[in-house]
């Protein structure tokens, strides 16, 4: 059965195609209830086919096509789900309490950016310790590379990457290994080009935009029908294990039951269906927890968000830089107050927002609700020049990063490449195939860098296949000694995270954190991050900085430090790691 939702169509056709493109039948669909139209029509798998609005002779994709063969503006082709042997039978999933996340791009992880070369990294993962790995978006885009947050076809793999059989593999591959696989979802707005959707019907809010254009709306059930079905099929058809909901402050819901709710209910009867713990984690602008709120105290039930809080604080620490969005958490308690309470605006005055922003998040929120991060795509790649941490930071500082990152309180995450100080860069990158839309972005793209105080001359053109280039990994890199290091002590910080029980306390009461400030400047304090029985030491000053340890020996250093009769002295830019007995 062929079904369509096209309310502004008078008339629907569907024409089959061959693979070259000739047209084998057109059939004309019946008009149902609610806008939707039907057809008695089975489609084989791979098989060409296209709808006819009205009476254009336009072709224009299924709005829920599962392949793109020619891309976005081309024929969909039918995709049989369930012709796949799985092989993951015994499959019991991953929680997310515990776990160490592991973002990456399908483009730039390997030379050959594709789902099947990806598979033979995952060992690498494994051996780090990773046990949840989270693709960047990979709907079906316009062009042959993006970030993937372009998508305009949510229901397609993009087909650079290999389509939907590939994802597949990819996933079968990752459970055989251990790995539980995250997708992140865009569901807050559609990419500028191939995007035919509001020719079928108001998939978009009139006169309601946020930040990457026409809202999608929530106020129509067919809609919100679209979006749930749509992530209830990755988790269903594909096996996924949980889905990262790209910034879901841009969702304009005002229906009595917020769609991440409905979404959180719908989530979590799949899991017990499939007997598979499903997580939900939330990108959010709000520092709001009611996304992380039980739905029976009124709040929508997902599994956690992202702090970017946590991330801001710990960047400032390590860089000492303070433009734009950072200079809040030049504060000497930021460290502090995102560590113990998860978010540092929690109702207090945001001087980049010019208003008061956050709300506290409830003592009894387990820590690892809140995803933290030293790095991720974002606070790389919409930086001006697309730097790492590691174009700026010494290997010492580069350590210390790693020591906070796998000690934080919250669910750690690491973006492709930090684990061995990648010298490469992730920058911003397109290919769009119309020129004026490209020079858009690419002027666009500048003028986003004004408030920043960032050197617009450093912007690298979005469209240039340069860009693309330099944003892959450089895997040669793990030969060298200082890059084989810094891989080792993530390696031996995610052991140890599995291993010591106060890493994956989830009671944020239980962590206490003392800061001195040194010498007034935010990147050269000293902190004492006590968890229990562990303390976590860090010297980011100029000058050794002491500890008192008790008798007990040190877990882990980064540097060589002097322990003697309880005390422990770290040189500048080291972290150590002690535990009582």
């Amino acid at each position: 059965m062929i079904e369509v939702w096209a309310p502004r169509a008078r008339r629907m056709r569907m024409r089959r195609l061959d693979e070259q493109g000739a047209t084998l039948e057109e059939r004309e669909l019946d008009a149902g209830e609610a806008g939707y139209w039907r057809a008695d029509v089975l489609l084989a798998d791979g098989e060409r086919y296209g709808f006819l609005i009205d009476d254009s002779e336009e072709l224009r994709p299924d709005p829920r096509s599962r392949r793109q063969p020619e891309g976005v503006h081309g024929a969909s082709a039918a995709f049989d789900a369930d012709a796949f042997a799985w092989s993951d039978g015994a499959w019991t999933g991953r929680q997310l309490a515990g776990g160490l996340i592991y973002e990456l791009h399908l483009g730039t992880f390997t030379p050959e950016g594709t789902l099947d070369a990806a598979v033979d990294r995952l060992d690498h993962l494994v051996e780090l310790g990773v046990t949840h790995v989270e693709l960047l978006p990979v709907n079906a885009f316009n062009g042959a590379w993006n970030w993937g947050y372009d998508g305009v076809l949510w229901y397609a793999v993009h087909e650079g990457y290999g389509g939907p059989h590939a994802y597949q593999r990819f996933v079968d591959a990752a459970h055989a290994h251990g790995l539980a696989v995250v997708q992140d979802v865009v569901y807050n707005h559609l990419g500028p080009s191939g995007n035919y959707l509001p020719e079928f019907g108001p998939y978009l809010r009139e006169g309601s935009r946020n930040t990457w254009g026409d809202s999608v709306n929530l106020d129509e059930p067919a809609v919100r029908a679209f979006i749930i079905e749509n992530a209830l099929m990755w988790m269903r058809d594909f096996h996924v294990d949980g889905l990262r909901l790209d910034a879901v402050h841009a969702l304009h819901d005002e229906q009595p039951v917020h769609i991440l709710r409905e979404l959180s209910e719908r989530t979590d009867a799949l899991s017990a269906q499939r007997r598979v713990p499903l997580s939900l984690i939330a990108e959010s602008d709000l520092n709001d927890p009611t996304l992380i709120l039980p739905r029976e105290a009124e709040g929508y039930g997902l599994t956690a968000q992202w702090s970017d809080d946590w991330h801001h604080a710990v960047h400032v620490a390590l860089t000492g830089e303070t433009v734009g969005y950072y200079a809040d958490f030049a504060a000497e308690d930021a460290l502090a107050k995102v560590s113990q309470g998860g978010f540092f605006h929690d109702g207090t005055f945001s001087s980049f927002r010019e208003r008061p922003h956050g709300s506290p998040v409830p003592p009894e929120v387990p820590s690892w609700r809140l995803v933290t991060f030293a790095q991720d795509h974002d606070q790389i790649g919409n930086r001006a020049a697309g730097d790492r941490l590691s174009a700026s930071l010494s290997p010492d500082r580069l350590a210390v990063a790693a020591v906070l990152t796998l000690t934080a309180p919250g669910t750690p995450m690491l973006f492709m490449g930090e684990e061995w100080g990648a010298s490469t860069p992730w920058q911003f990158f397109t290919a769009h195939p119309e020129a004026e839309l490209g020079r858009a972005v690419s002027e666009g793209r500048k003028a986003e860098f004004a408030r920043m105080d960032w050197d617009t001359d450093t912007v690298p053109d979005p469209q240039d296949p340069a860009t693309f280039e330099r944003s892959h990994l450089d895997w040669t890199e793990l030969e060298h000694e200082t890059h084989a290091r810094l891989l080792s002590l993530y390696r031996e910080l995610a052991a140890l995270r599995r291993d010591r029980p106060e890493l994956t306390d989830p009671d944020p009461q239980r962590t206490h954190v003392s800061v001195r400030d040194t010498d007034g400047t935010p990147e050269h304090r000293v902190y004492r991050i006590d968890r229990g029985a562990l303390s976590v030491l860090v010297n980011l000053s100029s000058e050794p900085a002491e500890f008192e340890i008790g008798a007990d020996a040190v877990v882990l250093s980064t540097t060589s430090a002097a322990a003697d009769a309880g005390r422990l002295v770290l040189p500048p830019d080291s972290a150590a790691i002690s535990a009582r007995a």
